[in-house]
């Protein structure tokens, strides 16, 4: 017996000690059978955290906040839900090359998976990642090289990268685990189920969202959906998905050709799952906007020095469309909402230096020189 096999023996789903990953744990409500060898890094159960300093930013009386921190998951992002059944039922089905467009945490995901793969005995699986030129931050791209991915950086856009990775799998026996593919869907579904159970068994009124290529806002909503229809919650949230305002097509209701915004994880101009987001917020009533980089940057420093949570700016846009609504007057009192942060700050610090305005306190190294340094 291998190491997998005797860790994943020891443990109990939904009562595990040893958190087993997002698959053993919720096997029976997802798309694969038992005897299907599943490739985890234990990704899933990521922290709901509580963000008073968030609900009272947006003032609305008895509002309660809590913010999920996919930037826990061991690639730091929640693309890890997806990926750990995409590339788990790509290798089941004998395809050895994983590929994909990425705007970053895409690309560091499929290439961690492909690692993860080839540990377990699939020596031969490879991860190839395309990702625009000069328009990826450097932690997600340090990723992808160091997880053994080749990389190729085109001169052009995300969504010129999507069309040639779909063109290649059509053409190629290649798996292409882009949010297109549905095995994405199916695992990134599963932070529904955990909010729900975190919740103590009932959904979020609202729950808040970024938005870049679409699929996480539709695989929430069919995560919620699934547990409802089980009757393991009794409602249904609001979906409520923010685009960047340089980034906004389905607010726009129309392609976006050359997308801008300091959010590099939700600069996509044509998102892939454009019609499944449209059908989330509509059948959940609940809504689509933008957000302008200012407000983005204000809802990234708040978050991180009022809550002590470290994102990256794309997250931030969750919360900053929170902010906005909630100004608008479309948050109601009493309301429980929470704003899914997707991955995690160090996987861009150069943004966090340059909106910070950091400047090191020189001083000379003595004692006496440092208290006068700080003020003491």
């Amino acid at each position: 017996m291998n190491f997998w096999s005797k860790f994943l023996s020891s443990t109990k789903p939904r009562n595990a000690k040893h958190w087993p990953g997002l698959i053993h744990t919720y096997r029976d409500l997802l798309d694969i059978d038992n005897k299907t060898k599943v490739l985890t890094l234990c990704e899933g159960n990521t922290p709901l955290i509580p963000a008073p300093a968030i609900a009272d930013t947006c003032g609305v009386i008895g509002l309660s906040v809590y913010l999920k921190f996919e930037g826990a998951n061991p690639s730091g992002s929640f693309k890890d839900r997806g990926m750990t059944m995409a590339v788990t039922k790509a290798v089941a089905n004998g395809l050895k090359t994983m590929v994909c467009a990425s705007t970053g945490n895409t690309s560091a995901s499929a290439a961690a998976y492909s690692a993860c793969a080839r540990s377990n005995g699939y020596s031969d699986v490879q991860c190839v990642v395309l990702v625009p030129d000069g328009f990826i931050a450097l932690g997600k791209l340090a990723q992808a090289i160091i997880y053994g991915a080749k990389v190729v950086q085109i001169a052009g856009n995300f969504d010129q990268a999507l069309n040639i990775v779909k063109e290649l799998s059509q053409r190629e026996s290649i798996a292409l685990v882009n949010s297109v593919n549905p095995d994405r869907i199916e695992g990134q579904k599963t932070a529904a189920f955990e909010i729900c159970d975190q919740l103590g068994g009932r959904a979020p009124d609202i729950l808040a969202t970024p938005v870049g290529n679409a699929g996480n806002i539709s695989a929430y909503w069919a995560g919620f959906k699934q547990y409802n229809a089980l009757g393991l919650i009794k409602n249904k949230p609001k979906m409520y998905g923010f685009q960047a305002a340089g980034s906004a097509p389905i607010v726009l209701n129309e392609p976006v050709e050359n997308p801008e915004t300091i959010a590099t994880a939700i600069r996509i101009g044509n998102p892939a799952s454009w019609k499944t987001a449209k059908e989330a917020v509509n059948e959940s009533f609940g809504l689509i906007d933008s957000v302008t980089d200012e407000e983005i940057v204000e809802a990234y420093k708040l978050i991180h020095s009022s809550q002590g949570v470290c994102c990256e700016p794309a997250s931030a846009a969750s919360v900053a469309g929170l902010i906005k609504a909630s100004k608008q007057g479309k948050v109601e009192r009493e309301s429980t909402i929470v704003c899914v942060l997707t991955g995690n700050g160090l996987k861009d610090p150069q943004t966090a230096i340059d909106v910070s305005g950091f400047a090191p306190i020189k001083s000379a190294a003595t004692m006496d020189a440092v208290a006068s340094a700080i003020g003491l």
